[in-house]
């Protein structure tokens, strides 16, 4: 959270809404950020904190705990269109790398922006080389990309 927070003006350019959501109450929400999160990120959490108590939300997006009550901590990127295109879950003694977030984010958009024309593959960033999806990339995909050189 303080990491998106200290971030957030990078997801902004990139046309990003971010909502985080738990079971806490907005009142735990509230001391979490004026105790921890503004204090880590250098700011208050400049996004939505959304309460779901009852864990509404964590079971429609599967991250709701039913034995501990909790939700796990989800990422997920959704498209204009309402379409989750990836999503993460991590148990609590782990955290997320926001760069990785970032740069999906920039490879979801590539592929939107290229109508599906251009495939991004693994650790693609911008400026780098995309796939062209068709019969000829079928089993050809090594002629044209080698992971080792973006790695």
């Amino acid at each position: 959270m303080s990491a998106v927070a200290a971030n957030y003006d990078t997801l902004q350019k990139l046309g990003v809404e971010v909502i985080s959501i738990s079971v806490d109450s907005q009142f735990v929400h509230k001391v979490w950020n004026d105790q921890e999160l503004s204090k880590m990120a250098g700011r208050d959490v400049p996004f939505h904190m959304a309460s779901d108590g009852p864990g509404n939300v964590g079971r429609v997006y599967g991250v709701y705990d039913e034995q501990a009550g909790i939700e796990l901590r989800g990422r997920f990127i959704i498209d204009p269109d309402g379409i989750i295109q990836a999503m993460e879950v991590l148990t609590p003694p782990v955290g997320r790398k926001l760069d990785e977030t970032i740069r999906q984010v920039k490879a979801f958009q590539h592929v939107r922006a290229s109508k599906g024309t251009e495939a991004c593959p693994a650790g693609w960033e911008p400026g780098k080389k995309t796939l062209k999806p068709g019969p000829d990339l079928v089993a050809n995909v090594w002629k044209e990309w080698n992971p080792k050189e973006d790695s």
